[in-house]
């Protein structure tokens, strides 16, 4: 595994779609007087003095699935009463209501992140003083910091600082993450006054945009193309290289008449369908172009995970190679936190491994379920619906209804082969194909029916759907008795209502 080291690209613009956290308990309070050490949970503010007290930085740097375990465990997160003298009166850049006068003191605070926390997570400052807020991104992953003023510090690198100029401070105010996932993960913050530290509301602050409303009955859209759904043969050659560019796509189409902003692999949800055979190598150049940190998981490779699975800056890259020793349909998506939030945002594909012997048959599609939940109509993925598993629409390939609008072509008396996956992030997939039986089932490495040695041949054994949870693939076979119209669905029928449908039209 290889990397390149060039610094990551600052971004200076901030989210403007928060989501909703849950609400959890009042962090305990650790107030920072003078002459008094802080506690280890708590950083102290530095005055315009130029007096530093001293804080606790974590140096070690988690890979990806290690930090996803860090926002799940309990982290005890302290409250800071900054420390106050006297110094050059500034004017102030935040809300004031006319009825609290600036000080003239200049607070400064230094706040990290541990997990999806930031530390502190409560500042509290007097009436009237003006707050100088640098976050020290101590986390693996792109940041950043926003006020419900309007302050935002930008995206922030790991390892990166930047400071905020939250103003006179008048009145209890609050703070989040942007980025989609983040704020519902835990990273918020509050800046109270007169000791109400730990008591401000984080969950009914700062309203969210209504989500976009989906029309089940919309047509495509004049120039949509539907992703393609054929599969091609595995290439000839035993390694395989591949470059998978991250890049976040504003617009794009999601189904029923609703667009996103999706996160990507190569520009398209899902992304490219890799196909190799047993014993192939694959090596996987991923490049960041995004505003946040990425990263990638490949199901189809065993590997540890701490360095090719590791979350990486904009403008970074590595380099992830595997061979392909066990033959099944392979999930990959991105592994940083909070996962289901950039699966469901777009960034998962497949690859597909042949079985020894495999078959040659007519036609071969590959079909992946996934789930949207809707944002703001062109915005993001609404993390707290991720979180609640209650998708406004399900797909194949990316897109709502796109097959049962556009279908996908077989002829009479024709052998199809249906790869199908579960990609998530939560919910299964029951794939049945209206007026066909399956006479030969793959699923998750093993063959049910069918196959070389003609499984359940003997006892006349067929199959009406493929059970997958999410993560699990495989495939099914029939031969289409005449022409007609063949609907392809999840049988989990409420999902398929919201698009996880598709149209097999055969002809003579």
């Amino acid at each position: 595994m290889s990397e390149t080291t060039e610094p990551a690209r600052g971004d200076n613009s901030a989210e403007a779609s928060p989501t909703q956290p849950a609400a959890r308990p009042a962090p305990p309070r650790a107030d920072v007087t003078a002459g008094t050490a802080p506690a280890p949970t708590a950083i102290s503010g530095r005055r315009t003095d130029g007096s530093q007290a001293q804080g606790l930085r974590p140096t070690d740097r988690r890979g990806a699935l290690l930090g996803l375990l860090t926002t799940g465990a309990a982290v005890v997160v302290g409250s800071i009463a900054a420390n106050r003298r006297p110094a050059t009166s500034t004017a102030g850049t935040g809300r004031t209501d006319g009825t609290v006068a600036a000080t003239g003191t200049t607070i400064e605070v230094t706040v990290r992140v541990d997990g999806m926390r930031f530390v502190p997570d409560t500042i509290d400052v007097a009436p009237g003083d003006r707050l100088l807020i640098t976050l020290d991104n101590t986390s693996d992953q792109v940041h950043d910091l926003v006020l419900d003023t309007g302050a935002a510090t930008g995206r922030v690198a790991a390892g990166a600082s930047a400071t905020l100029d939250a103003g006179v401070i008048t009145g209890p105010t609050e703070g989040w993450c942007s980025i989609a996932g983040h704020r519902a993960q835990g990273m918020v913050l509050s800046i109270t006054t007169d000791g109400a530290a730990g008591h401000a509301d984080h969950h009914h602050s700062a309203a969210r945009s209504a989500s976009a409303v989906p029309d089940l009955q919309a047509p495509l859209p004049g120039g949509f193309e539907p992703v393609e759904a054929t599969l091609a043969p595995a290439p000839t050659g035993t390694t395989h290289r591949h470059t998978f560019t991250v890049t976040e796509v504003e617009g794009a189409y999601v189904g029923a008449g609703v667009t996103q902003t999706r996160w990507t692999f190569n520009g398209t949800c899902p992304g490219p369908v890799l196909r190799g055979r047993v014993g192939d190598v694959f090596e996987i150049t991923l490049v960041n172009e995004g505003t946040m940190s990425h990263s990638i998981d490949f199901h189809a490779g065993s590997v540890a995970p701490d360095d090719v699975m590791r979350s990486i800056n904009p403008g970074q890259s590595l380099v992830y190679t595997f061979t392909a020793a066990h033959a099944g349909i392979w999930l990959y998506h991105c592994s940083t936190a909070p996962m289901s939030v950039h699966l469901a945002s777009g960034m998962h594909g497949a690859v597909i491994i042949d079985p020894v012997g495999l078959a040659p048959v007519d036609r071969e599609y590959v079909l992946i379920q996934s789930e949207i939940y809707l944002g703001p109509e062109g915005g993001q993925t609404d993390a707290d619906k991720v979180a609640a598993k209650t998708p406004d629409l399900m797909c194949f390939n990316g897109v709502a209804f796109q097959y049962a609008l556009a279908p996908l072509e077989a002829r009479a008396g024709e052998r199809v082969r249906l790869w199908v996956l579960d990609a998530g992030p939560s919910l299964a997939c029951s794939f049945h194909v209206v007026g066909l039986q399956f006479d030969t089932v793959f699923l998750e490495g093993a063959y049910m029916l069918g196959g070389p040695e003609g499984l359940g041949q003997a006892w006349g054994g067929g199959s009406q759907a493929l059970g997958l949870q999410p993560a699990q693939g495989g495939f099914v076979e029939a031969v289409v008795p005449a022409a007609g119209r063949y609907p392809m669905v999840t049988h989990a029928f409420a999902d398929m209502e919201k698009g996880a449908m598709a149209i097999l039209m055969a002809t003579d």
